[in-house]
């Protein structure tokens, strides 16, 4: 029998990545899907193999991190070894606009995803998504033991997520870890993300069909990754014979700015003639710097990151420019299921 895995964002970035590589590993994952008038599956229709077929080792399900009775049935009726909690409201920028709804399925939902582990008693493990804005403005480099001062709705309930895995694994024995990941990007992050937002205006602007790109605070600088290794070390974390919680990072930090610089550079632009500031896109709190030192992952589970910060902004900015190739050549078809 296969292991079972269950994913919650199973439609979004990280969760995509994960499902294929889960996949790879044997596993039959189940994955929760938000009810949408439109289309959300993108990301994972190369892996999505319809029910219906012999072969299927993907299913989605319909659920809500904000609806615990659906998440109890779904837990009780797949019995999953492992849960990994990706669900969220993420974006940092638009917390402040819907404090409440982050709050609810970002906080709150992480809560009622373990409460419905723990009552269905099946003894699996729990993988809850942490985040870097924990740490706020708190100064680099973080680790594990470094205080936090969350600086956003999404950071705030980011840290009520965290401890509550970590009370559920203090009260109730069960086997929660937290992997406080920094930011870690693909040709997968949403286009309303700042480094996707670079790439996809400089596959437009390159191409005659965008003339601008706005942006808000150059100076914020972030520890960037790729979202693809990312997601061994969150299986990796639930393989340990002990859960603890692990910084996820590169241990490097760049500017914004020097985002849109290297962005620019592959295509051969000169960045200061397409950009301009718009003060719409500044944080009521802004957090300075987050710098992720990752020496626990790297001596736990063996995990260090390989595609560094010139490496991550050239794979973004190529897939930008070719998916823009492939849209203005119509071979780009979606298979509806």
């Amino acid at each position: 029998m296969s292991r079972v895995a269950l994913i919650s964002g199973t439609t979004g970035q990280d969760g995509s990545y994960l499902a294929e590589f889960l996949l790879d590993k044997g596993y039959t994952v189940h994955g929760i899907k938000r009810r949408s008038s439109s289309f959300n599956t993108e990301r994972i229709d190369g892996v999505d193999v319809h029910p219906r077929s012999g072969d299927a080792r993907l299913f989605l399900h319909y659920s809500d991190l904000s609806d615990p009775a659906s998440l109890t049935s779904l837990i009780r009726d797949i019995r999953p070894d492992e849960i990994y909690n990706l669900g969220a409201q993420s974006h940092v920028r638009v917390s402040f606009d819907i404090p409440g709804y982050t709050a609810d399925v970002t906080g709150l939902g992480a809560l009622r995803m373990l409460e419905a582990a723990r009552a269905a008693d099946i003894g699996c493990r729990f993988y809850q998504a942490s985040s870097s804005e924990m740490f706020g403005s708190t100064p680099p480099p973080q680790r594990e033991e470094t205080p936090f001062h969350p600086r956003s709705p999404y950071a705030c309930a980011k840290v009520y997520a965290f401890w509550s895995a970590v009370n559920y694994r203090e009260s109730w024995d069960m086997f929660c870890v937290n992997g406080i990941l920094f930011n870690h990007e693909s040709p997968r992050r949403g286009e309303n993300f700042v480094t996707r937002k670079i790439t996809r205006a400089v596959a437009r602007i390159e191409a005659g069909i965008q003339d601008k790109l706005y942006l808000g605070n150059l100076d914020a600088v972030r520890d960037w990754g790729y979202a693809p290794e990312y997601v061994e070390a969150m299986w990796l974390a639930l393989q340990q014979d002990t859960p603890q919680d692990y910084v996820v990072a590169t241990g490097e930090g760049h500017s914004v700015r020097e985002f849109v610089e290297a962005a620019f550079d592959r295509v051969g632009l000169d960045w200061q003639r397409y950009v301009e500031i718009d003060p719409a896109y500044f944080r009521p709190a802004e957090v300075d710097a987050l710098i992720g030192d990752f020496s626990k992952a790297r001596r736990h589970l063996g995990w260090a990151p390989k595609t560094l910060f010139g490496d991550l902004v050239r794979v973004m900015v190529d897939a930008d420019r070719q998916l823009l190739e492939d849209e203005r050549m119509g071979r780009l078809v979606r298979v509806d299921r």
